[in-house]
């Protein structure tokens, strides 16, 4: 794993298991020295240790993003630590209960994670990497932004938040020198399946991808430039056309008249 080419820093949310893990492992490999931020101090360092093993400059910070201070203390270490070129804003929390069952104050603390700490963390992002003129920020989405009649709708909700917000932002910072894209996984096998209260062992197996070829596949589409990865999408060409019809929307969105089928009728 040891480079002598040297990509900057890459930080990463949610960096101690699952998705984060793999991605530590794999901008190793690709040059990157990284700090790790989450939830579990020992896991944290546990990786840590392997990786600086294999070479690489690897610290940790530890903190809960659903405490208000441990996102802003991540935020300023994004905003002042001008070795980071990279940023993988892959913390998140799932209830896959349905809705009329679900904790209220867990559905309160997933949208704290997915969409409050999301947001600030990727707005941090965006703000110093538009400042240095260059910069890749990555928001692990879900399949389930697209698919608003699978799992919890407030979870799926969340997940059409953040490919709405990368969607955006890709298009206030084009031809800035930042590299922005949304990541759609489908069920992948990681613990926020157990944690959301749907092992994945429960899932049918054929819909279920190994969280390796998953980050993999993530990372090609970076290489390729894709704004949107759709990790199991085979034909592209689905995605160009659900963007088209939207366009096709567009204009017609907001009119200072409604539709004719609106129309009503005095006589």
């Amino acid at each position: 794993m040891n480079s002598p080419q040297t990509q900057g820093t890459a930080l990463i949310t949610g960096g101690s298991s699952g998705i984060g893990s793999v991605y530590a492992d794999r901008l190793a490999r690709r040059g990157y020295d990284l700090v790790l931020a989450g939830r579990d101090p020992q896991r944290l360092e546990a990786l840590a240790a392997k990786l600086r093993a294999a070479g690489r400059k690897v610290s940790t910070l530890a903190g809960d993003l659903t405490d208000r201070d441990d996102v802003k203390a991540i935020e300023q270490r994004v905003l002042t630590d001008t070795s980071i070129t990279l940023f993988l804003n892959n913390a998140g929390q799932a209830v896959l209960t349905p809705l009329v069952e679900s904790d209220a104050d867990k559905l309160d603390h997933m949208l704290e994670v997915n969409v409050m700490a999301f947001t600030r963390l990727a707005v941090a992002a965006a703000k110093a990497f538009n400042q240095r003129g260059r910069g890749t920020l990555i928001n692990i989405s879900s399949a389930v932004a697209l698919a608003p009649d699978m799992l919890n709708g407030v979870y799926n909700a969340s997940k059409a938040y953040e490919l709405s917000f990368t969607q955006a932002l890709q298009i206030e910072l084009a031809g800035k020198g930042v590299q922005i894209q949304a990541v759609l996984p489908g069920a992948v096998a990681t613990e926020i399946w157990a944690r959301g209260g749907r092992p994945v062992e429960q899932l049918p197996q054929e819909i279920v991808m190994p969280v390796e070829s998953a980050v993999d596949a993530a990372l090609a589409g970076l290489d390729q430039g894709e704004p949107v990865t759709i990790l199991s999408l085979p034909d592209i060409g689905n995605w160009d056309a659900f963007v088209a019809a939207r366009k096709v929307l567009r204009p017609n969105l907001s009119r200072a008249r409604p539709a004719e089928r609106y129309s009503v009728n005095t006589h």
